[in-house]
């Protein structure tokens, strides 16, 4: 961690002190990112970018604002708490705000310097991977990326956080076409501490290659009720929305279906989600700044804790745990994949639920895109057009199977799952 953040955010504290802030967070990071693009195919641009940000938070007589700026001279710093100051004052009272107190970290971890062979080889292998396999797969947009970030963070609580990470990324964005017919859309990609799996990483060649078959699709037909075979990409859609379930919003308006639920099964006993935050890009910090220890969230399908942010538990009276935003995993099953897709009757392998925002309830309705028709346990055409109805809660409560294969994409390793019962049409 360089000097200058660390210092940066002790000036950044002691000004807010001396500002008269009952209590303040300042953090300091400064991020540099080398990335060599793919457009259409081609390699497009090599650049480095490097950013610093300051981030303030401060409380006054029960108010509480944030601000932040780029511009870390000391003359920028005395803006910001200034700025940061009057947004305070003209904030609305609320007795749940606070900021951490008495945590401390110290987190390297990952590759900290960039090998720039690491993206050329991996943008080579790509488009070599593209001309030979997938000939037809458009490349619109693609990168190949290091990302440094350097990070503290410190609290009139006493709080004091430091971080330096260093990962890779690969992603890929793109599309099929023959002629005047082509795909829909799809997108790969995640953080590896080495990109030297080249387009087998994250996915990215088997979706590379279902695109090619999806140019030509077929509408479902008739209605029916059926299961989906829901890839990695789209169970972390399912997992997305359990875990705005238990955060602030729905635990503080009510609307949580699991508000009453810790220690109930509230998912398929085939569901085990343990923290991941020592994957590339993820650090076991919150963003309120607090440490999060190792948890286990789902136990077999039940409910280990709520996960209300530090005002959202004083807001709720719901027990404070921290967890951190981002690194999780998805127990394996025991059932190769296709053995579950051998024993589905009808349905569909769904990559992609474009379903919106459930509601409350966790009632959807939405369309399967980059999916196939499954009939007699086989895969079949590429669908278009298709709509499936369910509800997002029982799904995850009725899952009847777990592959053995899963999918790691850095902050995410996760399984397919099989859900029966969806509408169709």
């Amino acid at each position: 961690m360089t000097l200058a953040v660390q210092d940066t955010a002790a000036e950044a504290i002691e000004r807010l002190r001396r500002r008269g802030f009952d209590a303040a967070q300042a953090s300091a990071s400064e991020q540099l990112r080398r990335e060599l693009n793919v457009q259409h195919n081609e390699p497009s641009l090599l650049r480095s970018c490097e950013r610093h940000k300051l981030a303030l938070v401060g409380l006054k007589d029960g108010r509480r604002a944030a601000a932040e700026g780029s511009d870390l001279s000391a003359a920028g710093v005395a803006a910001l708490v200034e700025t940061l100051w009057q947004a305070t004052l003209a904030a609305p009272q609320d007795e749940a705000n606070a900021v951490s107190a008495g945590q401390r970290a110290r987190i390297a971890r990952g590759p900290l310097a960039c090998d720039a062979g690491e993206l050329t080889g991996a943008v080579r292998a790509l488009l070599d991977f593209r001309a030979q396999a997938t000939p037809t797969m458009m490349i619109e947009e693609g990168l190949a990326a290091h990302q440094q970030l350097r990070q503290h963070t410190l609290t009139t609580g006493g709080s004091d956080l430091g971080c330096e990470l260093g990962w890779y990324e690969l992603a890929v964005f793109g599309l099929a076409r023959e002629g005047t017919q082509a795909s829909s859309f799809n997108y790969g990609g995640g953080q590896a501490e080495t990109l030297a799996g080249g387009p087998a990483l994250f996915g990215i060649a088997e979706m590379m290659r279902a695109l090619t078959r999806q140019v030509h699709t077929q509408p479902v037909g008739e209605r029916f009720v059926g299961d989906v075979v829901l890839s990695p990409r789209a169970v972390a859609d399912l997992l997305g929305w359990l875990m705005q379930q238990l955060g602030d919003g729905p635990l503080i308006d009510g609307s949580s279906l699991y508000r009453t639920r810790v220690g109930e099964r509230v998912a398929s006993p085939l569901l085990t989600l343990a923290s991941r935050d020592d994957a590339p890009g993820c650090t076991p910090l919150t963003a309120d700044a607090f440490v999060a220890p190792p948890v286990t969230l789902l136990d077999a399908g039940r409910l280990t804790q709520l996960m209300p942010t530090l005002y959202g538990s004083r807001k709720t009276g719901v027990p404070h745990r921290p967890v951190a935003a981002s690194g999780w995993a998805l127990a394996p099953g025991d059932t190769p994949l296709a053995a579950m897709i051998a024993d589905v009757p009808r349905g569909a392998l769904v990559d992609r639920l474009s379903m919106g925002e459930p509601v409350p309830s966790g009632d959807f309705s939405g369309v399967v895109k980059n999916s196939f028709l499954i009939a007699d346990g086989r895969i079949g055409a590429a669908l278009s057009e298709t709509m499936i109805t369910g509800n997002v809660a029982q799904m995850l409560r009725e899952v009847t199977a777990v592959s053995r294969e899963r999918l790691d994409m850095g902050s995410e390793c996760l399984p397919w799952l099989r859900v029966p019962g969806l509408h169709f049409s």
